[in-house]
Order: structure tokens, then C-alpha cells, then sequence
């Protein structure tokens, strides 16, 4: 099998991310309206989309308004109940944040109502999968911030069909254009407060800043929400990696705006398009200490710790030292931004002196990590491409472990069926 094509989406997330800015941004690079619009008319939801050419700063930019019946009313309701020393809370009008509940109310949508929505919603496969592990993201963060299950996540009627139109429009325009894998840089977060039907909340709003964990971040050095929920569970749900932007040949750039918002930066999305060869190069650093004292026990203990500050790779290699005693070789491998951290890591979790740092140049090949429907549930499978196109598989071990145990499974048949599917997937 090969791949059809190395087509890479990076979002510079330099004044943050919304669901309407991404979305922007994705017609801004050549996405179709009227392929756009046939596509969210599977979902079977009243609405407009409002889009036009804006300037922010220096910038020439995409603004789009989702307008839904009837949703002006309800806003200006709201806005008239808002103290006036709040800061304004969103990128834009047409993403207000999604306000949940631990119980229902008639004029909302709950989730699991929302998810046999988009189930029974006349939407591509790939799309309806995007679309899904976005609201699954976002609902679970809902929940852990509320003290409820994903299942009791309430979502307000105007807030919840902004969502769904913005969400569902980006899963269309990553299949559309053709994106096999989406990177980011850092986001920029803003601070300051923001005014829900919760009362007053801090920035990062709670939901964001849970599905932001694991991401990169940098202040934005701004008092305004440069990131809403559906923004960032973009970023956690269809990212396959955060960082500098991979090496590509650029074909198209897309900018998606927020509202016009005073700041250092102007306040857009940048997307840009690109391919990339099946070999790309990037350089990472390596940090390496021997150790001679330090109780093997704990080394599982030590490798938990660096792949959790973010460590690409650990491994131990048994090596002889001075005065000929047995020892162990660390060898950490990450990317340049980690070096301090992981250098701090190794200091205070080890017994060593000292860490050697290097800086390496790594040829790589393109891979990405996809969730597949499996009779063991959903299961994580590396979908690598070699340098002559061909795509090989392979199951994560993790998933299909838990999988295993789970559903009390041989686990050589949770890999298989894994595996099996995602080739599947790829015919």
C-alpha cells in the first residue's frame, strides 16, 4: 500500500485558536464554500454561514460567523447581565463558550444526543470520526471540570450548534483538501477573567486549559481569551504533533481571524499547507549520564518522569566504568526545548553529577497515530510510511493491553484485529 499523497496542515497558533478562526482559515487556504456547505447540510441543523475579508493588523484575513435563528436575542439577553468590568471572553460573536451542567434543561443539547446527532448525520466516515473524537474530547474535559460524566455534559442550544457547524466544517475541510497530518507550534494563551453562566472564571477558561494538558503553551501577553474550548479540542483531538513547523515544501497559507482585538500580535490563524517528502530532518538533543550508584529499581520509576516532561526516547545500555565497576548509561533523547527540563529531571531524580548534552540531526519518516474501531473498542495504530510509499502498521501496545484485559482477550487477537482494520481503512 502506498500513501497517496504527504500533504501536511501546521496551525501557527500565534494569537491562539478558535472553532470559527480554524474553520476560516481552512477556506482561506481553497476550501470550497459550496463544498463546505453540502457537506453541513448532512447535519440537518438551521443555520447561516457568514463569511467576508477582514483586516487584523497588517493582515488580510477570513471572518466567519455561524448564525443561528434567533441567537441574537438570547446574546443580547446575556450580554445586558454581565458586569462591566469583565474582559471580553471569545475570539468571536459566533463561538460563544459551551456551558455545561450537570443535569438537563429543554433548551440545551446534551451530549450523548449530540453524538447520536452526528451518528445518524448524512457525513463522509473520516469526517464523522473527526467530527466525534473532537466532541468526545471536549465533553470529557466539560465533565472533569463540572464533577460530571461526559454522559450529563449539557450543552446550551446556541453554543452547541456553533460547535457542532464549526467542528464538523473543519473535519470536512481536512478531508477536502486532502491533510494526512496536522502539527502545531505552541499556543498562545491570554489571561484576564471571562463571565459565564458560571459566574466569573479566570483565562485560560477551566474546560480549555484541561484540554490543553500536554500542549505546549506561551503567554500571549494579552487580557482576552485567545483560545475557547472548541479551539482547543482542535488542537487535542486532531494534532498528531506540537512544535516548529516540519519540514515541507509550502504550497498555500490560510489566515481565519478572531474579532479585532488590541495586542502585540493580530489576531488570526495562520494555517499552512504543505508536502513533505517521505523523509524529513529535524534535529533533537541528546542527554546521556553514567551511573554506578543508583538503585536499578527506580529506574522505571526515572523513565516515567522523562517521558512525562517530555522526553522522545529513553533507553539504558550496561556499561563498565572507572575502577572497572558495572554501571548504567542514560540516554535521553527530545527536542531542543526540553533540554533544561530534562537536564533538571536527571539531576534530581538520578545520583548523577553531571549530563552531557548534544545536539543530533535525525532523518525520520512520516508517521501519525490514528484511534481505530475495533471489537475491542477504539485502539491506537502507528500508521508508518517508508521511503518507497509503502504504509506499514502497527498496533500501540497500551491500547491493546487495556483492550486485552478488558474484554478478558488473547492479546496476539486485540493487535490483529487491530491492525487488520487499520489496513482496512487504508484499501
Amino acid at each position: 500500500m502506498r500513501s497517496e499523497s504527504g500533504r501536511v496542515l501546521h496551525l501557527d497558533c500565534f494569537s491562539g485558536i478558535a472553532g470559527n478562526m480554524m474553520l476560516a482559515a481552512l477556506l482561506d487556504l481553497g476550501l470550497s464554500r459550496k463544498e463546505l456547505e453540502a457537506g453541513l447540510a448532512g447535519l440537518g441543523l438551521e443555520f447561516k454561514l457568514r463569511v467576508k475579508k477582514v483586516s487584523r493588523g497588517a493582515l488580510a484575513a477570513k471572518h466567519l460567523e455561524v448564525v443561528v435563528p434567533g441567537a441574537k436575542k438570547k446574546r443580547a439577553a446575556k450580554a445586558k447581565k454581565k458586569p462591566g468590568h469583565t474582559h471580553s471572553h471569545s475570539h468571536e460573536i459566533a463561538e460563544p463558550h459551551i456551558h455545561v451542567h450537570g443535569h438537563h434543561h429543554g433548551h440545551g443539547r446534551a451530549y450523548p444526543k449530540i453524538r447520536r446527532q452526528l451518528e445518524r448525520a448524512d457525513l463522509a466516515e473520516r469526517v464523522k470520526a473527526r467530527t466525534l473524537a473532537c466532541f468526545e474530547a471536549l465533553a470529557i474535559a466539560e465533565g472533569r471540570v463540572h464533577g460530571v460524566s461526559p454522559e450529563e455534559v449539557h450543552f446550551h442550544e446556541v453554543g452547541a450548534v456553533d460547535a457542532i457547524v464549526d467542528i464538523t466544517g473543519m473535519a470536512i475541510g481536512l478531508e477536502a483538501l486532502g491533510i494526512e497530518r496536522v502539527t502545531s507550534s505552541p499556543v498562545a494563551l491570554g489571561h484576564g477573567t471571562v463571565y459565564t453562566d458560571h459566574g466569573l472564571l479566570p483565562l485560560p477558561a477551566p474546560a480549555t486549559i484541561e484540554l490543553l494538558r500536554g500542549v505546549p503553551t506561551v503567554p500571549a501577553n494579552v487580557e482576552w481569551e485567545t483560545v475557547t474550548p472548541t479551539g482547543a479540542a482542535i488542537l487535542r483531538s486532531q494534532v498528531d504533533d506540537f512544535g516548529v513547523m516540519p519540514a515541507m515544501t509550502i504550497d498555500r497559507i490560510g489566515l481565519g481571524a478572531g474579532n479585532d482585538r488590541p495586542g502585540p500580535m493580530p489576531n488570526v490563524l495562520r494555517a499552512v499547507l504543505g508536502e513533505v517528502s517521505p523523509l524529513s530532518s529535524d534535529r533533537i538533543v541528546c542527554l546521556e549520564c553514567n551511573l554506578d550508584d543508583f538503585n536499578p529499581e527506580h529506574f522505571d520509576y526515572l523513565m516515567e518522569r522523562l517521558f512525562e516532561a517530555g522526553a522522545l526516547d529513553v533507553s539504558l545500555q550496561n556499561v563498565q566504568m572507572k575502577k572497572n565497576r558495572p554501571g548504567f548509561l542514560v540516554r535521553v533523547l527530545a527536542r531542543p526545548d526540553r533540554r533544561l527540563t530534562l537536564t533538571q529531571l536527571l539531576l534530581t531524580e538520578s545520583t548523577t553529577l553531571g549530563v552531557r548534552a548534544t545536539d543530533w540531526d535525525r532523518v525520520i519518516v512520516p508517521r501519525e497515530t490514528r484511534k481505530i474501531s475495533t471489537p475491542f473498542g477504539r485502539i491506537g495504530v502507528k500508521f508508518v510510511t517508508a521511503p518507497d510509499g509503502r504504509i506499514e502498521v502497527s498496533a500501540e501496545y497500551d491500547d491493546c493491553k487495556h483492550a486485552a484485559r478488558k474484554h478478558e482477550a488473547p492479546l496476539r487477537d486485540v493487535v490483529r484485529a487491530a491492525e487488520d482494520a487499520a489496513r482496512e481503512e487504508l484499501a
